[in-house]
């Protein structure tokens, strides 16, 4: 049975809905079939790409703990699978990190630990207002968050703030994990927002969204001098596209007084909602 749902409309945007009942965990199965689906997700036809959950008030809950105790349970198995247990996860969402092209995640309801994680690898995050939790709760459960969540987590807020909050194992309210930087925005409903943000980005150069994505990850975790050599071949990458050309060349061919209303009206999809 496939818990992934896939709708891609004429525009190139894909809505990838998981439904996992009944409590929408993801498991095993879902990251297998999400790793088939991100190698699918490739095709430069596809232009944007949404991840959101199929069960009311959740994104994804967290990771199976039923499956997690099994693993724990059989020390023989664990011995085998050593750190291939979490390097295939880690692979796995480096590789939705890496597609060349815009990652949305809506976050429609509960998003924790493994969900949470998920969506740490995605480039915008939107969360629907109400009554959900974000965040790592795996220290109240034994455990650390082993998919990537105490590195990423640590880059985007700084150490010491993220081990202050997976120490504790926190999870907090939308719009206190807008506070924290957990999310990017909070709206009345995320998966209609990530639409209209996946729409803006549709409309944009797929060569600049891809080098704008590539100097980020890889220049970020890079010395200086390395992340600006980084951000020179993809300015380059950029120049010799031909959607860059024809871009600049139909904003050059306004008058002045009419351009910064051009890239208002252009960014408008993009910028949250006042």
């Amino acid at each position: 049975m496939a818990l992934w749902q896939i709708e891609r409309n004429a525009k190139g945007v894909v809505v990838a809905t998981y439904h996992n009942p009944p409590m929408n965990y993801f498991c095993a199965e879902g990251t297998a079939e999400l790793g088939e689906r991100i190698r699918e997700w490739s095709d430069p036809s596809i232009r944007a790409v949404i991840l959101t959950g199929g069960m009311p008030g959740k994104f994804i809950t967290h990771y199976s703990v039923e499956e997690l105790a099994a693993l724990a349970a059989n020390k023989p198995l664990m011995r085998a699978l050593g750190l291939g247990l979490n390097h295939g996860y880690h692979e796995l969402l480096r590789s939705l990190r890496d597609l060349a092209k815009p990652v949305i995640a809506a976050l429609n309801g509960d998003t924790m630990g493994g969900g949470f994680e998920l969506s740490l690898s995605c480039d915008i995050r939107v969360a629907s207002a109400g009554d959900h939790r974000i965040g790592l709760p795996e220290s109240t459960l034994g455990i650390l968050p082993g998919g990537s969540g105490t590195q990423r987590l640590a880059r985007l807020l700084g150490a010491g703030r993220a081990l202050d909050f997976i120490l504790r194992g926190r999870i907090c309210r939308p719009e206190e994990a807008l506070e924290l930087g957990l999310v990017h925005e909070v709206a009345t409903d995320a998966l209609a927002r990530a639409r209209a943000l996946a729409a803006g980005f549709a409309e944009l150069s797929p060569v600049a969204l891809a080098e704008i994505k590539r100097c980020v990850y890889r220049g970020s975790d890079a010395p200086l001098d390395a992340g600006l050599a980084i951000e020179s071949e993809s300015f380059m990458a950029t120049m010799f596209s031909e959607e860059g050309l024809a871009t600049m060349q139909a904003y050059v061919a306004l008058p002045f007084e009419k351009r910064r209303d051009w890239l208002e009206r252009h960014g408008t999809l993009l910028h949250p909602k006042r």
